[in-house]
């Protein structure tokens, strides 16, 4: 009994402690389940976040992409409506050219049109002038016929001469007097045209400047090249003529060997070949090693040092000049003519000669003298492709210079120093810079055998005039003096042989610059003293 009334509260205290121990197990699973939905609901939210966040980037990174492409599309259109800008200004300034074009164009026809119209009126005045010559000369022929019917007359009644004999003598009477009073009027109307003259000198004097100095080329197109011996010809040549095929292959130039000692010719119409074959044949013979693959290599070689001196020597022309603003091209073209030779003269240091020339004149004159100089310059650079493009070398010259963006004046003078109607007063001093510049004693030379030729022709010329003793030609050419015979030639004469000889001379010969022509007449008068 008593182990039942113990065990009952202990069984009580049991349970009681059991369903404690349930309640506060209980509540705590249920604090840990709380904070395990908590810490799974801050995950969850934290999640949302981070997603939240991951959205906002993708979105800005899409808006950024979006704007990119935007601006991308935006500076193209930009880009496409300058690039139309673009055009539309440089068709405005291709019309404006044309117009430019067609004005001068208008311009030259309406100068022409006018030179034509004064050419008319000039012939009208000399057929004027030929009628009325002919008019007086009719009236001088029935003056003649009448004295000649009186002295036929008188002859016939007082001499013992026949009729044929007696006409002979009148007519030659006659015709002395006639050709006599014919001179003295001319020398007067000359006299008279001298004294006149003072204020058209400078263009007479111009207009005979501006006469091309002459239409025989002589060209320079072979080059010797001396060898340290003659044992150096059979390397050049090499075994079965290898080496010099692979020369003339390699350079366009043929190499002649011939029985000239220690020296070879390279012929070739093409200047610039010519020198990269010089260059190329002293490298060889300097380097000693002579086969095909060396020739190529030095061949090369030699191409690119005369490309770098014909570079240098357009430099050095445009700095000697002044001339600025000139492309590239036309400076490379400018060192070419270095190598170029017309009749005999460097045609480089002949446009330097030009253009300080043609600055010099258009200073006294005037004129715009960069225009000139550049003009003067540039008035050959045609000559530097003569042989690649046909076509006279001033409109090649012409069409080179306009194609690289030349001023215009400066490509018309470039055009038109040739021709006999300028457009401007600068490409009649380019012109007159030119034939001054190829006539002046010494910048030109013929061979001698062509030399004496013309020598032996102008005095020609000379001696086949009744009453001429003695002719020379003297100043290589450029005057030619006559003695007369003093018995049969008088003074009024001799004025009228020198412009007979003269016109002989331009409707004959072919010359360069001037040629002065001197009739001297010496009387003597002798006597001895016993």
């Amino acid at each position: 009994m008593e182990l039942i009334v113990v065990l009952i509260p202990t069984v009580l205290g049991g349970l009681v402690a059991g369903a404690l121990l349930s309640y506060f197990v209980r509540v705590w699973l249920l604090d840990r389940r709380r904070e395990a939905a908590k810490s799974e609901a801050e995950a969850l939210l934290e999640s949302a976040r981070e997603e939240r966040r991951g959205l906002l980037l993708e979105a800005n990174e899409s808006a950024l992409q979006a704007r990119s492409a935007a601006e991308s599309e935006i500076k193209g259109w930009r880009a496409e409506l300058r690039k139309m800008e673009q055009r539309l200004a440089g068709a405005d300034t291709e019309i404006r050219e044309r117009r430019s074009d067609l004005q001068k164009t208008e311009q030259r026809l309406v100068n022409r049109e006018e030179n034509s119209e004064r050419r008319a009126a000039n012939l009208d005045r000399r057929e004027q002038a030929l009628h009325d010559n002919e008019d007086a000369l009719e009236s001088v022929r029935a003056e003649v016929e009448q004295i000649k019917e009186s002295q036929l007359a008188e002859l016939e009644s007082v001499s013992a001469l026949s009729l044929n004999e007696a006409r002979d003598l009148l007519m030659r009477r006659a015709e002395e007097e006639v050709q006599h009073e014919l001179a003295l009027r001319y020398r007067d109307a000359e006299e008279r045209a001298r004294e006149e003259a003072e204020g058209k000198a400078r263009r007479i004097l111009s207009q005979s400047i501006h006469r091309l100095a002459s239409d025989v080329v002589s060209e320079v197109t072979v080059t010797t090249v001396p060898l340290p011996s003659d044992d150096m010809k059979g390397r050049l040549i090499g075994r079965e003529g290898r080496n010099i095929k692979a020369i003339s292959g390699a350079t366009g130039v043929d190499l002649i060997i011939d029985d000239m000692p220690e020296a070879v010719t390279l012929s070739s119409f093409d200047p610039i070949r010519r020198e990269v074959a010089r260059v190329a044949v002293t490298k060889l013979m300097a380097d000693g090693r002579i086969h095909p693959a060396r020739i190529e290599d030095m061949v090369a070689k030699a191409e690119k040092e005369v490309n770098g001196s014909i570079w240098k020597s357009g430099e050095e022309a445009v700095f000697d000049t002044g001339v600025r603003g000139l492309h590239p091209e036309i400076v490379k073209l400018l060192g070419r003519l270095r190598y170029r030779y017309s009749y005999g003269e460097n045609v480089l240091q002949h446009c330097l000669e030009v253009s300080h020339l043609a600055g010099m004149i258009a200073a006294e004159v005037g004129a715009d003298v960069n225009i000139a100089k550049s003009g003067g310059l540039l008035h050959d650079v045609g000559k530097a492709l003569t042989h690649e493009v046909e076509g006279p070398h001033a409109d090649i010259g012409g069409e080179i210079a306009a194609k690289y963006e030349v001023s215009g004046p400066v490509c018309a003078c470039i055009r038109e120093h040739h021709d006999d109607d300028m457009s401007s007063v600068e490409s009649f001093i380019v012109a007159a810079s030119d034939a001054i510049s190829a006539a002046r004693p010494g910048a030109r030379r013929d061979s001698v055998e062509a030399y004496m030729k013309r020598l032996d022709a102008l005095e020609d010329v000379g001696r086949a005039f009744d009453g001429v003793e003695k002719c020379f030609a003297i100043q290589a050419g450029r005057e030619i003096r006559i003695m007369v015979q003093p018995e049969s030639i008088d003074d009024v004469a001799a004025s009228k042989m020198a412009r007979d000889i003269v016109k002989k001379i331009e409707d004959t010969l072919v010359y360069p610059g001037q040629i002065k022509v001197t009739v001297i007449r010496e009387s003597r008068s002798v006597e001895f003293a016993r």
